[in-house]
């Protein structure tokens, strides 16, 4: 590949990540954090975030089929997808 050709991705990478909301990348951020319990995230998403925990694990659920956040975080992201396949496994 040429340099223009992968200059051209970096730039369409970057043009990605600027379209997520602040929000959006505030959920992916929360999510990337470990937490000590599950009580502290909840109460972290409801002081931090302004959102209920339902909303929030609504969000996260889109967010991890949005090609946006797999360009923004795609470790989280396919780190979440993993866990999710791994339930649906066992369903």
């Amino acid at each position: 590949m040429t340099d223009d050709g992968q200059a051209g991705e970096a730039g369409e990478a970057e043009a990605t990540e600027a379209r997520l909301s602040a929000a959006e990348t505030a959920v992916l951020a929360y999510e990337a954090r470990s937490w000590p319990g599950p009580g502290a995230k909840e109460r972290a998403i409801r002081e931090g975030l302004g959102l209920s925990p339902v909303r929030y694990y609504q969000l996260l659920n889109a967010l991890m089929d949005d090609p946006r956040a797999l360009a923004h975080a795609p470790g989280t992201v396919n780190r979440l997808r993993r866990i999710r396949e791994a339930q649906r496994a066992r369903r």
